[in-house]
């Protein structure tokens, strides 16, 4: 666009202004309050966290976390999600002076958020979430992390003019109608009701499709009445994350000024991005070798944690604690060739 343009003035005006639209400023993920940022090299892990539109005085949850880990040679991203019910400890924090405790992952970003005096921050939230990611993982730390807002994600989507997405099973929505209104509640229902909806459910069929942005949020946010909940919930997530990156690097985007100028708008509304001392366009650059096709999606197995015979949540399998050796020593293309079953067949 600048070069097209010939004005570099402007151009360097417009990437100020969505550079800091979307950066965190010197808020960290990790402790470390340095002003000197590391080389951006691999391998790299990096954090992303869904959350639903909330203000400064409600607690944020951390519905979709999903970990991009980058090798050292640069040219492949391996996508990995953690199960929002996953049962997890979840370590102290000194800045808010949480003492820790067990419970599902997504409280993670609860506990860290509060500011006192009923307030909240997901930046300070993200940074808990973070913690007791790495306690999972064994991950060292992350080298980058984002929060998303489901809200204004959609205003990206729109702006793209919808997103090409594979369908890989009939999925009913919990949600809305087939004309994407809301599906009304039970009489008595307006909370505390399990599955209070009511009245023909939008249904999306398996094929591949251009679907408009109320549909892509709202399939991916599905997963009552899947065959394993949670797990395809998490898959569908993955596989949008993968059809938004390509159909945001398509030439109908980066090609189209006026369009390339909406997304960055709804961009800077819904994104919260920890460059740990870079910005997103020096992130951009040092990822430009790598493509979508180059994106391999990961499942990790797991099932529900219920001991005495209560349910407290999900637990991932046994056999994770190598995924996640391998993870830590940069063998993740070796482990996935030894261990098929952890592909994804979308991907």
């Amino acid at each position: 666009m600048v070069t097209s343009g010939g004005v570099l003035v402007t151009g360097q005006t417009v990437i100020a202004k969505y550079t800091g639209a979307v950066d965190a400023g010197p808020v960290r993920i990790g402790d470390s309050d340095s002003e000197e940022a590391a080389d951006i090299k691999g391998p790299l892990n990096i954090l992303l966290a869904g959350i639903d539109p909330r203000g400064t005085k409600t607690a944020p949850l951390s519905d979709s976390i999903i970990v991009a880990h980058v090798p050292a040679s640069m040219d492949q991203v391996y996508l990995f999600s953690l199960p929002r019910d996953l049962y997890v400890e979840i370590p102290a924090f000194e800045k808010n002076g949480f003492r820790g405790t067990s419970s599902k992952i997504n409280a993670a970003m609860t506990f860290g958020s509060s500011v006192g005096n009923g307030k909240y921050d997901e930046k300070q939230g993200f940074q808990l979430l973070a913690k007791t990611v790495t306690k999972l993982t064994g991950i060292k730390e992350f080298d980058a992390g984002a929060i998303v807002n489901f809200g204004g994600f959609k205003d990206i989507v729109e702006a793209m003019g919808g997103v090409t997405m594979t369908i890989d099973q009939n999925v009913k929505s919990e949600h809305l109608q087939p004309n994407g209104k809301p599906r009304p509640k039970r009489a008595g229902c307006d909370s505390g009701c399990e599955h209070p909806y009511i009245g023909p459910q939008k249904l999306y069929k398996k094929g591949t499709y251009h679907l408009k942005a109320w549909e892509a949020l709202d399939y991916v946010r599905q997963r009552y009445g899947l065959p394993n909940g949670d797990y395809d919930r998490q898959r569908h997530q993955q596989q949008f994350v993968k059809a938004m990156a390509k159909q945001a690097m398509s030439k109908d985007v980066v090609t189209n000024p006026s369009k390339l100028l909406k997304v960055l708008d709804a961009a800077g509304d819904s994104l919260t991005f920890f460059g740990e001392g870079h910005s997103v366009v020096d992130w951009g650059l040092a990822l430009r070798g790598v493509s979508t096709d180059d994106m391999t999606l990961v499942k990790l197995p797991g099932g529900a944690y219920q001991p005495n015979g209560k349910y407290l949540g999900e637990q991932l399998a046994p056999s994770t604690e190598e995924f996640f050796k391998a993870l830590k020593e940069d063998r993740v293309a070796a482990f996935l060739l030894d261990n098929p079953e952890y592909v994804s067949k979308d991907s």
